[in-house]
């Protein structure tokens, strides 16, 4: 279910729409209407059933990378809205801009051989975190940017990661599909706890990251 917009929104007005369970979208980067989607079937990752395929650890293990955490969220989001497809205009980057200088909004930037290859971006609210985009300029770039993402989730108290939607690649990884309803119970529970995104050192080796985003709870 969608509803356009006749009016700016503001930075405020965002978080207040994600804590009632509904985010924006454009049809286009050349868009200039933005419209709320509350999904029937919403999309979310449990993160204490989160899977890690063996090829993908198998690549982590070999290295050749950097992860680090909202130092190019700008970088990221361009990355982003650069894809063929893409919800994002320039009011939409505008806002998560200002949710990211609030320090609301987090990103998760890989780089191979000194340059930015991939990454995520999303919105926290309590214990809940809302991933928004995602993208990879190089082979496993955004799937390395997801298990860091866990890991750091899971270490920091989060309850909830919130996908929106499902998409084949998601799914390899164990998001699934709930209802409305049990997905606004869940976002209840987790907008009455305190959840810390940087309470896992940047630092972090890999195969601690890895110990993190897949231990069972």
């Amino acid at each position: 279910m969608s509803e356009s917009l006749d009016f700016r929104i503001t930075p405020t007005l965002l978080l207040r729409a994600y804590a009632a369970g509904v985010f924006p979208m454009a049809q286009s980067a050349d868009a200039e209407d933005i419209f709320w989607v509350d999904p029937k079937r919403r999309g979310v990752l449990p993160l204490d059933a989160f899977h890690v395929p063996k090829s993908l650890k198998k690549r982590i293990r070999k290295g050749g990378f950097f992860v680090t955490c909202n130092r190019d969220f700008k970088g990221v989001l361009d990355g982003c809205a650069g894809r063929e497809e893409t919800w994002i205009n320039p009011e939409i980057a505008q806002l998560y801009t200002d949710l990211n200088a609030a320090g609301r909004a987090q990103s998760i930037e890989v780089w191979m051989d000194g340059v930015l290859a991939g990454g995520l971006y999303g919105v926290s609210l309590g214990s809940a975190w809302f991933g928004e985009s995602m993208f990879s300029r190089r082979p496993d770039a955004s799937k390395i940017a997801l298990v860091w993402l866990v890991a750091r989730l899971r270490h920091g108290g989060y309850t909830l990661l919130d996908t929106q939607f499902v998409t084949g690649h998601l799914g390899r990884f164990g998001a699934t599909e709930i209802d409305r309803a049990d997905y606004h119970q869940q976002l209840e529970d987790a907008l009455q706890r305190e959840a810390d995104f940087f309470a896992l050192s940047e630092g972090a080796p890999a195969e601690r990251v890895l110990q993190l985003s897949t231990q069972t709870s």
